[in-house]
C-alpha cells in the first residue's frame, strides 16, 4: 500500500531531498516566500524535546503551515521544576525554524484530570497510566480540541507511532518504525476523528534517524536527553511523588502461607509482579528474588513469592472498563494481542461474548488492575481498556 498520502506518514528527503546546509536554505526560503491557502496549517506541541522538534522540522520540510505550541501543566512547588526549561527550549526551537510560538495553560486541567485521579487510584490499591490520562483529556483533549478551534487543519506530537489508512474507509493506529520507540500502548483512547486530524511525523522513524535529522536541522534539542521519570515531575519515582500525598504506614509482607517475614511503607505504593519497595528479613542469601503476588489495602499487607508464582497466580479472564476501539470492535472468533504494559510482552488473547471480558491463551505476567490492557492484530493497534477485578 502505498503511504505517501496518509497522514503522519513522513520521508524526511520526500519533498526537498537530503537534510543538508543547502537543502535546509531551500526549507526556510520555500517557507517565507509562500503562505498560499493551499498550505495546511498544523498546531505542534512542543515539549521542548528532540521527537516533538524534529517533528516541526519535517512538517515545515513538507510544506506544511506550522505553528509550535508549547502546553503548559502542573508541577508541584516541591520539585525542581523543569518547565521553565522546556519552554524555553520549545521557544528556541520555533526562533530557529522561523515559525510562530503560541502557549496554552492547561494547569488545573493536568491537575485535575491526571495528577488527582492518578493519586486516587494508588490510594484504592490499583495502578494507573498517566501518560494514557495524558493523551486522553490533555495533549488529545483540551488541546487537540483548543488548536482546532484556532484554525489548525492538524495537531502533530512527536509521539512513535503511526496512522493508516483502511481500504475499506476509515483510519487505524499502527506501531512505529522503531519498535523499542512504539507509543501506542498510551495513544488507544484515539477516536477517527483524532487520527483524521492528527499527524506523527516521526512514527516512520528510527530514534537514531531523529537524533540524525535533529543534528542536520541544528534543532537547538539536538543534544538534549529524552526525559526520564514522571512525565509531570521529572527524575522523580511514582512512590517519591505519592509520598508527598498518601501517608506512609509500615504494614506486613507476608508469604504464601500467611507468615509475616517483611515490611513495607504501604500496600497502596506498591504494584503486583513488582521485585522491589519492601523488605524481607526471612530469607536466605540463596533465595530466589520475591515478586508481590497480591496485597491487600484494607489490613495494608502483600503477599510474596518467587517468580514462577508470579505468573501461575495471574489470572485466566479480566474484564475490562473504559473500553474504546479505535476502528471497530474486534471479533469473537479470531485470536489477538494483549499487551499489559507499556513494552511488555504481548499474549495471545480471545474476547468473550460479551465484548469485555477477554481470556488469555496462555498464563500472562503480573496483571496490575488499573492499568491499560491495549490490544493488537499484528502492527495493528485495535485500541483498549482498564483491568478490572472480577465481581
Amino acid at each position: 500500500m502505498d503511504k505517501t498520502d496518509i497522514p503522519g506518514t513522513f520521508n524526511a528527503g520526500a519533498t526537498l531531498g537530503p537534510v543538508n546546509e543547502t537543502n535546509m536554505s531551500r526549507i526556510w526560503n520555500k517557507h517565507k516566500q509562500s503562505n498560499t491557502p493551499l498550505k495546511r496549517k498544523v498546531f505542534v506541541g512542543l515539549s521542548g524535546g528532540v521527537d516533538s522538534s524534529v517533528s516541526a522540522a519535517l512538517l515545515l520540510q513538507q510544506g506544511y503551515d506550522v505553528t509550535g505550541v508549547f502546553i503548559k501543566i502542573w508541577q508541584p512547588e516541591w520539585t525542581e521544576c523543569t518547565m521553565a526549561k522546556d519552554r524555553l527550549d520549545a521557544m528556541r526551537v520555533c526562533a530557529h525554524l522561523d515559525i510562530p510560538f503560541k502557549e496554552i495553560d492547561l494547569t488545573e486541567d493536568y491537575k485535575r484530570d491526571v495528577v488527582d485521579y492518578m493519586i486516587s487510584e494508588y490510594k484504592e490499591g490499583r495502578t494507573p497510566n498517566p501518560d494514557v490520562t495524558c493523551n486522553r483529556f490533555i495533549k488529545f483533549g483540551r488541546f487537540f480540541t483548543w488548536a482546532i478551534e484556532q484554525g489548525a487543519d492538524y495537531v502533530a506530537t512527536g509521539h512513535y507511532a503511526q496512522i493508516g489508512k483502511l481500504r475499506a474507509g476509515g483510519l487505524e493506529l499502527r506501531a512505529s518504525k522503531d519498535q523499542s520507540k512504539d507509543q501506542t500502548y498510551f495513544l488507544w483512547t484515539l477516536k477517527q476523528k483524532q487520527l483524521a486530524e492528527t499527524l506523527f511525523p516521526v512514527g516512520a522513524l528510527e530514534k537514531s534517524e531523529v537524533r540524525k535529522l535533529a543534528n542536520k536541522f541544528k534543532l537547538p534539542t539536538a543534544e538534549k536527553k529524552d526525559s526520564q521519570g514522571l512525565c509531570f515531575v521529572g527524575p522523580v519515582d511514582i512512590k517519591g511523588f505519592l509520598s508527598r500525598y498518601v501517608p506512609q504506614k509500615q504494614g506486613a509482607v507476608l508469604n504464601e502461607k500467611g507468615e509475616v517475614i517483611g515490611r513495607h511503607d504501604g500496600a497502596w505504593f506498591l504494584t503486583i509482579g513488582e521485585r522491589h519497595g519492601f523488605t524481607t528479613t526471612k530469607k536466605s542469601p540463596h533465595d530466589e528474588p520475591f515478586y508481590i503476588l497480591n496485597k491487600d489495602i484494607d489490613k495494608n499487607t502483600i503477599t510474596v513469592g518467587v517468580k514462577s508464582k508470579v505468573i501461575t497466580s495471574s489470572p485466566d479472564s479480566v474484564r475490562l472498563s473504559s473500553v474504546n476501539w479505535i476502528t471497530s470492535a474486534p471479533s469473537t472468533d479470531k485470536i489477538y494481542e494483549a499487551q499489559i504494559r507499556y513494552h511488555g510482552t504481548r499474549y495471545p488473547c480471545v474476547f468473550e461474548a460479551d465484548g469485555l471480558t477477554i481470556t488469555f491463551q496462555e498464563k500472562s505476567d503480573a496483571v496490575a488492575y488499573g492499568q491499560s490492557l491495549v490490544f493488537y492484530d499484528g502492527d495493528t493497534c485495535l485500541g483498549g481498556g482498564v483491568m478490572e477485578l472480577f465481581k
